[in-house]
């Protein structure tokens, strides 16, 4: 909690000295239309998950098991582990930095930093720094990708309120299946499925790391071109 207060206070500071601009400038104070925001981000995201494991389910043939006994406080510390952790990120690379980025050097160019830095912290917070070059291109590929579709969300919403909803809403609803630290298999674990080899498991796992970001790009350009009132925040556009 004392570093989000700290990232917080850094942000305030980064944005008052070097734009002259409130931190409300970056849509992080939860008015009623921001929070709708946020829940419908994480809604969306939660369906979308489930979907993808609805197809691994009939494609890899996975066999899951409800867990006898489910752990309703494991539950709630993960939910609040994973706002805490997603708030963080979102204000690291989706908050003052990207802001300012984005009227000191334009739009695309700040999205695709933000996305480049967002994929290589990944390499070191998921511990692959020793791995093989395949696995931390792909890495930082996948997560580069969530990363710019992210950034844009803020650029196009003006808040970090519906990103942060997409990036609790995978983070979260993931604990409820797969095995994952600090909270994993929370609701469900995975008994069995069919192994893919070389290019099948390859082209798999590519469609898998993409598929989440795709589908929530054209989610976002989708709602901003029919300029649904709830994501047309009264604050002033990022940038030209």
């Amino acid at each position: 909690m004392l570093g989000l207060l700290v990232i917080i206070v850094v942000s305030w500071v980064l944005l008052h000295f070097i734009e002259k601009k409130n931190i409300e400038v970056l849509g992080i104070i939860p008015y009623p239309k921001r929070i709708l925001q946020f829940l419908i981000g994480m809604l969306f995201m939660v369906l979308l998950c489930l979907l993808w494991i609805a197809i691994e389910t009939f494609i890899l043939n996975v066999n899951w098991q409800l867990k006898n006994a489910i752990n309703y406080t494991l539950i709630f510390k993960s939910f609040v582990y994973h706002i805490r952790s997603a708030l963080t990120e979102d204000l690291v690379f989706r908050g003052a930095i990207l802001y300012i980025l984005i009227h000191r050097i334009g739009a695309k160019w700040a999205m695709l930093i933000s996305a480049i830095i967002f994929g290589g912290y990944h390499v070191f917070s998921y511990g692959m720094t020793s791995d093989r070059i395949i696995a931390i291109a792909y890495v930082v590929f996948v997560t580069g990708l969530t990363g710019y579709v992210w950034a844009y969300t803020f650029y196009k919403s003006k808040s970090i309120m519906l990103g942060l909803g997409f990036h609790l809403g995978y983070n979260f609803l993931m604990t409820m299946f797969y095995d994952s630290m600090p909270y994993g298999e929370l609701i469900f674990e995975e008994l069995s499925k069919t192994n893919l080899n070389d290019w099948n498991w390859l082209f798999y796992s590519l469609v898998k790391g993409i598929f989440p970001s795709i589908m929530t790009l054209l989610f976002v350009k989708y709602i901003i071109k029919s300029n649904i009132q709830i994501f047309n925040n009264d604050n002033e556009d990022i940038a030209k």
